[in-house]
C-alpha cells in the first residue's frame, strides 16, 4: 500500500467524497443508497466533528472516507455520557477487502482518541470491525433506542477509546438526528448524480 496519504477533507473534495460513497454503498442495503445524502447533511449538523472528517487518497485519487459526529448515551443513572458515532465510511469498490479500509479505520480511531473521545457506538459488521477492537455494545450494557427486548442487536457495536471509560455506564444510545434521512430529499439530491439503476437485489436489508 504505497502513496497513500489520509488527510483532513476540504470544501472543494465535497462533491468527489459524496459520488464516492454512493458508488460504494449503491444496492447495497436497499436498491440505490442515501448514504451520499446522509453525509451531504452530516456536515452541517452541530454534532459534525470536522477535525475527523478524513479522506484517503492513493497516488492522488480519492479512495476512501470517513467521518465522526458527537453523540450520547442516556444512562440509566440519569446522566448523559458524551461518546461519538461514526460513518458513513467506505472504499472504492475496486479497493475493497484489500486492507484499505482497516488502514482508515484505525488511523481514524488514534485521531478520535487523541481529541478527546471516549468511546464509539455505532451500526456495523463485527466480522470486520471486530478486528479494530469492536465488540458487541451489549456487552458495554448499551442498549440501542428503540429496539425491542430481545430483536437481534448484532449490528450495534461499541469500543472504549480509553480504558475504563464506559465502566459503571448502562443505558440508551440513539444516534445523531442528522443520520435520519427523507426519501423524497434524497431522490432530489440524487439527481445531481450521474444516473444509476436501482436494484432489488437478495441480502438488502429494505
Amino acid at each position: 500500500m504505497k502513496d497513500i496519504v489520509i488527510r483532513r477533507e476540504r470544501p472543494e473534495d465535497r462533491f468527489a467524497v459524496e459520488n464516492l460513497v454512493r458508488e460504494s454503498f449503491w444496492n447495497v442495503y436497499r436498491p440505490g443508497c442515501l448514504e451520499h445524502f446522509v453525509l451531504h447533511r452530516l456536515r452541517e449538523d452541530p454534532a459534525f466533528v470536522p477535525e475527523l472528517d478524513f479522506v484517503m487518497e492513493q497516488d492522488g485519487r480519492l479512495i476512501g472516507q470517513n467521518m465522526f459526529m458527537r453523540a450520547h448515551i442516556e444512562a440509566d443513572d440519569g446522566r448523559q455520557v458524551p461518546i461519538m458515532t461514526m460513518g458513513p465510511i467506505c472504499i472504492a469498490n475496486d479497493l475493497k477487502r484489500q486492507g484499505y479500509g482497516k488502514m482508515l479505520l484505525d488511523y481514524s480511531l488514534e485521531q478520535a482518541a487523541a481529541l478527546g473521545c471516549g468511546a464509539l457506538c455505532f451500526e456495523g459488521n463485527i466480522l470486520f470491525y471486530g478486528k479494530s477492537g469492536f465488540t458487541y455494545a451489549r456487552d458495554f450494557g448499551i442498549r440501542y433506542h428503540d429496539l425491542p427486548a430481545g430483536a437481534d442487536d448484532s449490528f450495534f457495536l461499541c469500543r472504549e477509546l480509553v480504558p475504563g471509560y464506559l465502566a459503571g455506564v448502562t443505558g440508551v444510545y440513539g444516534p445523531p438526528e442528522g443520520y435520519f434521512a427523507a426519501d423524497r430529499e434524497s431522490e432530489a439530491f440524487d439527481a445531481l448524480f450521474p444516473p444509476k439503476e436501482k436494484k432489488k437485489l437478495p441480502g438488502q436489508l429494505l
